[in-house]
């Protein structure tokens, strides 16, 4: 009888040389991308509901300014209860549903202080704010605009000296490669920004000298001891006061800004 064949064998093709390759490109699979992720900082995801309510506040603050210099007090009133509004819930609804974002935390206080600039401003040129005045240009046929206020003048240079911190500090906080379609994609974030107590209450309390002032223009009149004789008057020297305050904390608050890691940031 003829002997049993044997079962086939089945022979790899591969060699050992191409073995060692694919464990090799295997290990570097799993390599690379930690090394990649361990030098730049992640994506977060910033179109959350909290961020969408702060950016369309910081569209409403060149309206409400239009509607001001045009007289719409009512109109520019009421779209100055809808910015507040939105002021208070976006870090609320951020904080119960676990939305918080690094770009929140800078947004949130540059529309606040989008706001204040452009409101201040506006009810200055309308002479609704306490003001010395004196001529922006020597010219004859430029004299009907002038207005040097010093309440605003503290407003304003406060905030434009924390914008120029805040350009400074997402320039060095950023990693390289430092370029300019990085450093304006939020989404990468490098820099948070905490803001102080004093400051919080600074910007409640601008809020509502603005509101008040926008309220009495609304309304029109004589509102009595509640006018600019009265206790309007202490509110513009309260909200001077908080405003240096303020501005001071953010040089001695070791806390105030915070450059993130990679690994923070991720």
């Amino acid at each position: 009888k003829p002997a049993p064949a044997k079962p086939l064998r089945s022979y790899s093709t591969r060699t050992e040389d191409d073995e060692t390759q694919n464990a090799s490109r295997k290990k570097e699979k799993v390599i690379l991308p930690k090394r990649i992720l361990a030098s730049l900082p992640a994506h977060e995801n910033i179109y959350t509901v909290p961020n969408i309510l702060t950016f369309s506040r910081l569209v409403a603050a060149p309206i409400i300014g239009y509607l001001i210099l045009h007289e719409q007090n009512v109109a520019a009133l009421s779209l100055f209860i809808y910015a507040g509004a939105t002021d208070l819930a976006d870090g609320w609804i951020a904080r119960k549903w676990n939305l918080q974002t690094v770009v929140g935390t800078v947004i949130d206080p540059m529309a606040d202080k989008t706001l204040m600039t452009v409101l201040t401003i506006s009810l200055a040129m309308q002479g609704a704010m306490p003001c010395m005045r004196a001529r922006f240009f020597p010219y004859d046929q430029l004299a009907d605009w002038h207005v040097t206020v010093p309440l605003a003048l503290l407003i304003l240079g406060r905030d434009i000296l924390l914008s120029l911190a805040a350009v400074y500090y997402r320039y060095i906080s950023l990693p390289p490669p430092k370029t300019l379609a990085r450093y304006w994609d939020f989404s990468l974030p490098s820099a948070e920004v905490h803001p102080t107590g004093i400051s919080k209450v600074n910007t409640a309390l601008q809020l509502g000298l603005i509101g008040w002032t926008m309220g009495t223009m609304a309304v029109g009149g004589d509102l009595g001891w509640w006018g600019p004789d009265g206790a309007l008057k202490a509110m513009w020297y309260l909200v001077g006061t908080t405003t240096v305050w303020s501005g001071a904390s953010y040089i001695y608050t070791k806390d105030a800004v915070k450059i993130l890691t990679s690994r923070k940031a991720r």
